[in-house]
C-alpha cells in the first residue's frame, strides 16, 4: 500500500516563515554590537574628546577663546559664504532638477554628470582650479590685475570653492524624488488654466518641500564646513580669509589647543543639530501623506 502524502496546511507554514527567515539571536546581537562599537569608537569618542579639550581649562577659557577677534572674523567669514552659497545652490538644485526630470534636451546627460563632478573630484583639485583660473598666474590673472579684482586669497575665491563642492546636494536630493512622483498632477494643474508659476508653487513645492529642506540642511553643513578646497584659495590670513574649520588648524598648529577645540565644538555642535535635523527631516519624507 502506498503511503498516504500528508496535505500542506497553508496557515502553518505562514506560521512559521518569519522563524525561518531570522537570523539566530547571536547573530543579530553580534551584528548590533559591531555596529554600536564602531559609532562608539570613531563618532561618539572623538566628539567627546572635542567637548572634553574645549573646556579642559574651564569655561571662561573657553569664552574667552570663541570671543577673540580671528576667531568670531572666522565665524563670520564662515556664516557668510553659507550665506551666499545656500541659497544660489538650492535655486540651481530645484532648476537642475527640474529640467532634468520635465524636459527632453540635447545634453541631458552631460548636465547630469556634470552635477555629480564635485563628488568625484578632490576638494583640493577642485581649489586648485580656481588658482589656475584666477590666481596672479592664472587664465584671467592678468586681466584680474589690471582691474585690481581679487578672487583668490579673498573672500569670492572661498565662495566660488565652497559653490563648486556643494552645487550637488540639493539637485541629487530632489532628482530622483521628481523622476518617481512624474508630472501628471502639474499637467492636471495646467490644463486647469493655471500658470507655470502657480504650478510650481501650488503643486510642486509641496510635493518636494521635505527633500528640498534635506538638501538645504546638507548643503549647509558641508559649506560651513569645508576644509580642502577653502584650504587652497584662502591664503589663511588671519582674521580675512579664515573660515572656521582653517581656524581650528591654525590654532592646533599654534599649540592653542583650548582655542583650537573651543571652535571646534561649534563645528561639532552644527553637526550634531544637522544629524537631528536630518532624522527629521527623514522621518517627514518618509511619513508625508500623499497629495
Amino acid at each position: 500500500m502506498s503511503a498516504v502524502t500528508q496535505p500542506i496546511n497553508p496557515a502553518r507554514l505562514v506560521e512559521h516563515q518569519p522563524r525561518v527567515l531570522q537570523d539566530a539571536d547571536w547573530v543579530r546581537w553580534s551584528l548590533i554590537a559591531i555596529a554600536l562599537g564602531f559609532i562608539g569608537l570613531f563618532i561618539c569618542l572623538p566628539l567627546g574628546l572635542v567637548i572634553y579639550q574645549a573646556f579642559s581649562k574651564g569655561i571662561a577659557a573657553y569664552w574667552s577663546a570663541l570671543s577673540q577677534d580671528d576667531t568670531l572674523a572666522a565665524i563670520n567669514l564662515t556664516l557668510l559664504t553659507a550665506l551666499v552659497t545656500v541659497p544660489l545652490n538650492t535655486v540651481f538644485g530645484v532648476a537642475a532638477a527640474w529640467a532634468i526630470t520635465r524636459f527632453e534636451f540635447t545634453g541631458k546627460s552631460l548636465l547630469t554628470t556634470l552635477i555629480d563632478l564635485p563628488f568625484s573630484v578632490s576638494p583640493v583639485i577642485s581649489g586648485l582650479i580656481f588658482v589656475l583660473m584666477f590666481g596672479a598666474q592664472g587664465w584671467f590673472g592678468e586681466w584680474l590685475n589690471e582691474h585690481d579684482v581679487k578672487i583668490i586669497y579673498a573672500v569670492p575665491g572661498i565662495i566660488l570653492a565652497t559653490l563648486f563642492i556643494t552645487f550637488p546636494f540639493v539637485a541629487r536630493q530632489l532628482i530622483p524624488l521628481m523622476q518617481e512622483m512624474g508630472n501628471q498632477e502639474e499637467e492636471a494643474a495646467l490644463s486647469l488654466g493655471a500658470s507655470g508659476l502657480k504650478t510650481f508653487w501650488a503643486v510642486t513645492l509641496p510635493n518636494i518641500k521635505w527633500a528640498l529642506l534635506y538638501g538645504v540642511l546638507l548643503c549647509n553643513a558641508r559649506a560651513m564646513g569645508e576644509f580642502g578646497a577653502v584650504s587652497v584659495v584662502s591664503g589663511h590670513i588671519r582674521g580675512m580669509t579664515n573660515t572656521l574649520p582653517l581656524h581650528v588648524e591654525i590654532n592646533y598648529n599654534d599649540y592653542n589647543l583650548v582655542g583650537a577645540f573651543a571652535s571646534a565644538s561649534i563645528l561639532a555642535g552644527l553637526a550634531i543639530v544637522t544629524l537631528f535635523l536630518k532624522t527629521a527631516l527623514e522621518w517627514k519624507q518618509a511619513n508625508r501623506s500623499p497629495q
